[in-house]
């Protein structure tokens, strides 16, 4: 049996033995004691409780908080109360019930009071105690958990977000944040707040709980607050920091990755894209460019997203990852934006630059490998054959002449390829590698896949035949012979069909005296030549056919023949 079992039943014997005439000090039955119970009644502390008052003779009530509709506030100890009742209380704890048999001369003895008490009653109070407090009580405050790292805490004059559930010291709930699913958010040590809370929720690092109990005179004190929370009340506050900033903060960049051999940093007027994470300061994520699987594409430091990610985005290079961190004044303010982000939030961005360019920039051109004999170079209207890798400037491998069978072939100038390929194509040698950058004006825009992407080629050139003129299916290398008709003409008859003037037009290509456009089938080339000089269709060219007016004459050089 424990002591308090052990009290109670000694004091119950002596209540039951004993006439109440003859009670010589208070009797105390607690027959409701808490678990735990972290503060006792002492003298001159200060107690808000309710009561129920009975005459033990016959069990008749004399007085009731309850029917008052208020709890019973007092000081213990000093005299303020009978002398059986200070006594009574002493040592209990929030929660507790008590029992408490006062004899007259504890009470109010021979005289009684009025006609609610007669002279030389024994008094019973049910006591039921909400509250103790005492004017040396300081605010206090228990860390329920913290996060790891705290690289800032609160201070005065900072702006907070918090979550709360707040109760009184008998832990009826009074009022809560969760209940109205939005966090409480104000100035910091500024008087926006109650005293203890002001002092309580100093120091605390986003996603730290506390518990903080306040005591009356640094709450609500004697006027309370409204219906929720009593005169007189100490009130318990479970915080969880959410948010905090300073309206002097400006934007927070860390670099976490940063790419070797940076040459390019991000300006204004840039056009970059990037990926993101967006957070709030706890963690909370409310949008990523990941989960759409698409890049954010903005223009940098010209107006086009929030203040804080305009400065934020420049001096970057391509590859770099950096956290940002935006305090409300330069992201959305106290307005937020509807059910995404609330008002007054900061906002953390964990960034990774894709690629960026300018609207003006050319297209780069690095030769990794040159060699040593270079006498021929491409030009508009070769046919080349190329080995290429196209990337994202992240290295994300977008097609490669490697999938196929064999490398990919094109005429310079013929638009087959992109304006930007085309650029890096000319001016090679057979052999050489190149590293051509190309900004999205020169390749696919907006459009492509993905949408104002730079690209990276890296190119081989495998093999050049020289071109003719656009519109031109065969060109002279040198001198024109003269007459034409009779070097046509290989067996002197006179004609010259179809096989003969092919015959000849081969064997100029075979003696580097002349050249055929390259890439199309030869014998559908000579086939339309021959036809453009058979004037008259009959399957034979003569040499009137040849003739041209001597105004002419200039425009053979380059024509068929």
């Amino acid at each position: 049996m424990d002591l308090d079992t052990c009290l109670r039943l000694v004091l119950l014997l002596q209540a039951a033995s004993c006439s109440p005439g003859l009670l010589v000090d208070v009797l105390v039955d607690r027959y409701d004691v808490p678990k735990v119970c972290p503060r006792e009644v002492r003298t001159e502390d200060f107690i808000r409780y309710h009561f129920n008052g009975t005459f033990h003779d016959d069990g008749k009530k004399f007085d009731s908080s309850y029917d008052r509709g208020k709890a019973f506030i007092s000081q213990v100890g000093l005299g303020r109360l009978i002398t059986g009742m200070d006594r009574g209380l002493q040592g209990m704890c929030v929660n507790e019930r008590r029992r408490i048999t006062v004899p007259p001369h504890l009470a109010y003895g021979s005289i009684g009071t009025g006609c609610v008490v007669p002279p030389d009653a024994t008094l019973v109070y049910d006591v039921l105690l909400l509250d103790v407090w005492n004017t040396e009580d300081k605010v206090q405050f228990r860390t329920i958990s913290k996060p790891a790292s705290c690289s800032r805490s609160t201070a005065a004059t900072d702006f907070i977000r918090y979550h709360y559930n707040g109760t009184l010291l008998s832990g009826e709930t009074f009022d809560s944040s969760y209940a109205r699913n939005s966090t409480y958010d104000t100035y910091l040590g500024q008087g926006d707040l109650i005293k203890g809370l002001d002092e309580g929720l100093l120091g605390m690092c986003v996603g730290e709980r506390r518990v903080i109990i306040i005591p009356p005179f640094l709450a609500y004190g004697e006027n309370g607050n409204g219906t929720k929370v009593p005169p007189q009340a100490t009130l318990v506050i479970q915080a969880l920091m959410v948010d905090v900033f300073n309206p002097k903060d400006d934007v927070v960049v860390a670099v976490k990755e940063a790419p070797e051999g940076c040459t390019r940093r991000t300006v204004a007027g840039d056009y970059i894209r990037y990926h993101y994470n967006g957070t709030f300061q706890d963690g909370t994520p409310f949008d990523s460019s990941y989960q759409r699987n698409s890049t954010y594409n903005t223009y940098v430091g010209m107006g086009y997203v929030i203040r804080g990610m305009d400065k934020a985005l420049q001096g970057l290079c391509a590859g770099e990852k950096r956290r940002v961190v935006i305090p409300p004044h330069l992201a959305y303010g106290e307005g937020g934006v509807g059910n995404l982000i609330p008002g007054s939030a900061v906002l953390v961005f964990d960034i990774h630059v894709i690629d960026f360019h300018n609207p003006k920039d050319p297209v780069e051109i690095r030769i990794t490998h040159k060699p040593r004999e270079c006498n021929t170079a491409s030009g508009a209207n070769d046919l080349i054959r190329y080995r290429y890798n196209c990337s994202l400037m992240d290295g994300t491998l977008l097609y490669s002449s490697d999938q196929y069978d064999s490398p990919s072939v094109t005429t310079l100038g013929a638009n087959k390829v992109i304006l930007g390929l085309e650029e890096g194509l000319k001016g090679m040698c057979v052999g050489e590698r190149r590293e051509v950058v190309i900004p999205p004006h020169w390749a696919h825009g907006e459009n492509g896949v993905p949408g104002s992407a730079v690209l990276l080629f890296e190119l081989e050139l495998m093999e050049l035949q020289k071109g003719v003129p656009e519109g031109f299916m065969f060109v002279w290398l040198g001198d024109i012979p003269d007459p034409l008709f009779n070097a046509l003409d290989l067996n002197g008859d006179k004609e010259v069909p179809l096989g003969e003037f092919s015959e000849f037009i081969r064997l100029q290509v075979k003696e580097g005296k002349g050249r055929l456009q390259p890439g199309v089938d030869v014998d559908s080339v000579i086939k339309n030549m021959f036809d453009d000089q058979d004037r008259n269709k009959d399957g034979r060219i003569v040499e009137d056919e040849l003739k041209i007016k001597d105004e002419e004459a200039e425009q053979v050089r380059r024509d068929e023949l």
